[in-house]
């Protein structure tokens, strides 16, 4: 997908996953060491895709780095991480494997590879991405998706957060140092500027939406999300209600100010 990140789709397609999770092996040219973001859930299949990307790139994954803690983005990674001798890093300490984490600004190199850790909370309160510089590449893991919106998985996550997150890539789109997000699920986002300035502005309507049913008389998240996404698949309403716990989380806390 770019000269440094190879895509592994993950074979759990779902109205929650879409066509998969997506897996990232990134290898810095002529490099014989991988980094593997998000392995994924557990799946012996996959672990070999995985692999078998890596050892035709005649390189070994000697790191595994975890956008967030969510199972069909980690459930493997210890797995992987005892296969391959890899330490697994991560902000929230019981994901990891090894003694080194992950937090903001950190700057990682393997193999000549630089990694830059930006943390993106909202989606959940662990959500990392991962700048590649040498790509102007951006891996966003559930922060940003390649088609439709993602869930603000209240309590953890918590929408004032993500709408900072989502404020903070605007700004490294507008800066050139992303041109290109490489997203947890979905395809790749070509248009990185426009796509979150969509997500910003659904944002923002979203809540006036929210606002709106509670004026109407809906007090409970279950009743307003049968107002407002009337029109979406039943099968996401319980993610909706968890937005709109956030929303109203959001509106509170706006309104005590």
């Amino acid at each position: 997908m770019t000269p440094r990140a190879t895509l592994v789709l993950a074979p759990n397609p779902s109205p929650m996953t879409l066509d998969g999770t997506n897996t990232w092996v990134l290898i810095e040219p002529g490099s014989t060491e991988a980094v593997v973001v998000d392995p994924g859930p557990v799946h012996i299949r996959h672990i070999k895709s995985i692999r078998d990307v890596v050892q035709k790139a005649g390189a070994r994954v000697a790191s595994i780095l975890l956008t967030h803690g969510h199972p069909d983005h980690a459930e493997v990674a210890g797995q992987l991480g005892a296969l391959t001798r890899a330490p697994v890093r991560a902000l929230d300490p019981q994901r990891r494997l090894g003694s080194e984490g992950l937090d903001d600004g950190d700057v990682l190199t393997v193999g000549g590879l630089e990694v830059r850790v930006i943390a993106t909370p909202g989606h959940t309160g662990d959500s990392l991405s991962f700048l590649i510089p040498a790509d102007h590449a951006l891996l966003t893991g559930d922060t940003v998706l390649g088609r439709g919106t993602t869930v603000v998985a209240h309590p953890d996550g918590r929408l004032a957060d993500y709408i900072d997150s989502l404020t903070h890539i605007r700004r490294m789109t507008e800066s050139a140092a992303v041109g290109v997000i490489l997203p947890g699920h979905g395809p790749v986002v070509a248009n990185p500027r426009a796509a979150v300035d969509f997500y910003l502005t659904h944002r923002a309507a979203r809540l006036a939406q929210v606002q709106a049913a509670r004026d109407a008389g809906d007090r409970t998240a279950r009743q307003i999300v049968r107002r407002v996404y009337a029109d979406v698949d039943r099968g996401l309403w319980p993610a909706a209600e968890l937005s709109v716990l956030a929303q109203l989380e959001y509106l509170d806390e706006k309104k005590d100010a």
